[in-house]
């Protein structure tokens, strides 16, 4: 069996349907109790609206599959058509979709919804930003600095604004870090991981070029160069490629939109930041109702 490594292309940019409807189904439970939402209420169920969300500055869309599972949820009798999809850069005043149904559903799905799409909206542009001003020199992949219980929204959002993936789980590949090799080392932490995991991948994170040598000659299959300098990490994607060109190599630690393409100009073939998950700011989209969109239902 082929291990996953960090980076390798995953199809498509929807996230599991079962992590959208559990995140969506939390998410409601935050703002529903026995009572509702008391404020929809006072509204008379047999008015309806046309509403539309629309972005109100540049970005990449995420997070629409969240925004259609909040209204399935709530009421059938609410339709959101899409005018745009995962992964579409938006402009701002233009709409991305259109939500008919009654009015009193429509503004109680509502903060959920745009919480969604902003959020992870907010992921996919951050990323994009990130990929454009990496050139195509290195895939850009995010970490495990995720929201509790928001990982597989956000690393789908990481897909939508053009990056790759590192690992989903703690199981899925062994990554020895600096406090893992405490009282052993490389070559010992690598045998032992091909002993017992046969079928995962190893990667090994080195901060200086002894530890790349080191990494190489154990049979690592990802050396991730953790904080050098582009020069320092230039200096040991260089050792990598005369010793085993197929190992591949990230660079992580201390990346910015202001370094990341002098970093990727290094040959490596992953640059993982925490910013496009941990920092990224929500991409603000509201929800306008049209002067007249509101009327009787099926008048």
């Amino acid at each position: 069996m082929t291990p996953r490594l960090p980076g390798d292309p995953i199809v498509g940019v929807d996230p599991p349907a079962a992590a959208v409807a559990d995140a969506v189904a939390r998410a409601l439970a935050e703002d529903l109790d026995e009572r509702g939402d008391v404020s929809a209420a006072l509204l008379p169920e047999a008015v309806g609206v046309t509403a539309s969300i629309v972005p109100r500055a540049a970005g990449v869309l995420a997070g629409s599959a969240c925004a259609t599972e909040t209204y399935r949820r709530l009421d059938p009798a609410v339709a959101v058509t899409w005018l745009a999809a995962d992964g579409d850069r938006i402009t701002p005043g233009v709409a991305v979709a259109e939500v008919v149904g009654p009015l009193p559903s429509v503004l109680t799905g509502e903060r959920t919804a745009l919480n969604f799409l902003c959020h992870l909206s907010g992921i996919a542009t951050l990323t994009r930003a990130f990929v454009d001003a990496a050139a195509g020199g290195a895939r850009i992949v995010e970490t495990r600095k995720t929201l509790p219980g928001l990982r597989l929204l956000e690393k789908a959002a990481v897909r939508a604004g053009g990056g790759a993936n590192h690992r989903f789980t703690l199981s899925e590949l062994v990554l020895v870090k600096d406090n893992h090799l405490a009282g052993t080392t490389i070559a010992a932490v690598v045998a032992e991981a091909r002993r017992r995991w046969p079928g995962l991948g190893v990667e090994v994170e080195c901060d200086r070029a002894e530890q790349v040598e080191e990494a190489v000659a154990a049979g690592a299959d990802v050396v991730m160069l953790d904080n050098m300098t582009p020069a320092e990490a230039g200096a040991c994607v260089a050792i990598v490629r005369a010793t085993a060109p197929a190992t591949r190599v990230e660079i992580s630690g201390g990346v910015t939109l202001a370094t990341v393409a002098d970093y990727a100009r290094t040959g490596a073939d992953l640059i993982s930041t925490s910013a496009i998950t941990q920092s990224a700011p929500a991409l603000d989209l509201g929800l306008d109702v049209a002067p007249g969109a509101v009327g009787p239902i099926g008048g």
